[in-house]
């Protein structure tokens, strides 16, 4: 990547797995085109129909980011890779791998809400609600909370890496999935969201993000209808301010 790249990244009209990837290249002050596909351009995409303005994925999934015409999906080695760029990797493989060791851990946290949320709503084997909420969710939450204590304010080395923007992005998401600011009781984690987002990057980034829009599951066929209507309930009529 140079300083004259062009950079495209392709993702739903929402924060989810995209934000961490926005988010980085906000914080290397890269100009990139946001495209937001709409749900019948997703389809023509995952579905690999002609278009000339949609390629198909590699993978038949987003996020996609394309630089200079390359194209590359998943979102933990995109932010990774745009972590070193910026110089928040670890000094060596060591400091790497404490890196990669949290990140693993925060993408098994959310992809275990979205599992409770997703089942819930869809009343595919439910999970206990007191069990999730009372359990599951504070043992991630405290753990964290003192891991991030522990590393001096940080989740990785006690310094500033990729994990820490990665986590802050994430963090929104798994506060729209729980339904309530999941970081209450929880200080460590609380200023270290504000840490992130108050770096002069990530602010100018987040004052000028649209809003998300989660209509587009309307149309796509991750859930059955009714699902997605509940799932569109939740997160009040469609929008989810900042």
């Amino acid at each position: 990547m140079t300083l004259k790249s062009k950079i495209k990244l392709t993702y739903f009209p929402a924060r989810c797995l995209g934000e961490p990837i926005r988010f980085m290249l906000a914080y290397l002050g890269k100009e990139f085109e946001d495209h937001r596909c709409s749900a019948e351009e997703w389809l023509r995409i995952k579905h690999k129909l002609t278009s000339a303005c949609v390629p198909a994925t590699p993978w038949g999934k987003v996020p996609v980011l394309e630089i200079d015409g390359q194209q590359v999906t998943q979102n933990i080695p995109i932010v990774r890779y745009l972590g070193k760029e910026a110089g928040l990797g670890g000094k060596d493989n060591w400091e790497d791998l404490r890196i990669d060791e949290i990140v693993s851990v925060i993408d098994e946290f959310r992809v275990e809400l979205a599992k409770h949320h997703s089942q819930n709503y869809a009343k595919e084997n439910p999970i206990s609600k007191d069990h999730f909420f009372n359990e599951k969710i504070p043992f991630y939450m405290k753990k964290l909370d003192a891991h991030i204590k522990k590393n001096n304010g940080y989740l990785a080395n006690g310094k500033l890496s990729w994990a820490d923007l990665y986590f802050g992005a994430m963090i929104e998401h798994m506060t729209d999935i729980h339904g309530s600011d999941i970081t209450v009781g929880y200080p460590n984690i609380k200023v270290l969201k504000e840490r992130v987002f108050t770096l002069p990057q990530i602010k100018a980034w987040l004052d000028k993000r649209p809003e998300d829009s989660y209509k587009w599951l309307l149309f796509i066929n991750f859930f059955k209808k009714e699902t997605v209507n509940k799932y569109l309930n939740f997160f009040k009529k469609g929008t989810v301010n900042k």
